[in-house]
């Protein structure tokens, strides 16, 4: 099985290859790059993302290509691909962070800031914090309810569609912080950060 992790030059993304190298072992070729063949070809594929939507999505459509050849593995090819931090609000209609910026458009919605309630909360969320499942996910698959991930994020994804919400977060409000839509999965904590629950959401996203 091949599992390509996209780098677009999004930022520094060691922590995310590291945890896939560590739960794929020698039995799982992981690959990192952003040649569209490569992705084309994979099995599975995963879509990091560090610093503001507009940087993310800037650099994603600087690579020729990229934005067309993941929307033809996602969404013509049905292949399972999982987006992490601003990987997961790309799959957005629109985003508004720095300025008004047009996602991927995979799940209707926005990206916005948090309401941090004139200051109460600090931004960014940075920490550990606890989930709140709300359906049976298949990445969630042997991982508890209530259970703590690693976030760090001003804006948060706003789904049109509530159906696709697989988790929530308490954080001034209540945060989005998973989605699965088909074989699309989004995370806004950090998988590769958040120690063996995360690494187990990483094995089972590898396992579908």
């Amino acid at each position: 099985m091949n599992v390509t992790i996209v780098d677009y030059n999004s930022g520094n993304i060691s922590s995310v290859i590291n945890s896939f190298k560590e739960v794929a072992k020698d039995k799982v070729n992981i690959e990192v790059t952003s040649d569209l063949n490569k992705i084309k070809s994979s099995d599975k594929v995963v879509l990091p993302g560090q610093g503001s939507f507009k940087s993310c999505v800037d650099a994603l459509k600087n690579i020729n290509g990229l934005a067309d050849t993941l929307n033809e593995f996602a969404n013509n090819n049905k292949k399972p691909l999982l987006g992490i931090c601003v990987g997961l609000q790309m799959f957005a209609d629109i985003g508004y962070e720095e300025i008004e910026t047009k996602g991927l458009g995979w799940i209707s919605g926005k990206v916005s800031k948090i309401d941090n309630q004139n200051g109460k909360f600090k931004l960014p969320h940075i920490g550990w914090n606890e989930i709140d499942i709300k359906k049976d996910s298949k990445i969630f698959k042997g991982i508890d309810n209530k259970s703590h991930m690693y976030f760090v994020h001003s804006y948060e994804f706003i789904p049109e569609d509530k159906n696709v919400i697989s988790a929530i977060t308490d954080y001034s409000s209540n945060i989005v912080c998973s989605v699965e839509k088909e074989n699309i999965f989004g995370t806004q904590f950090h998988p590769e950060k958040s120690d063996k629950i995360g690494l187990k959401i990483i094995e089972n996203f590898i396992n579908l």
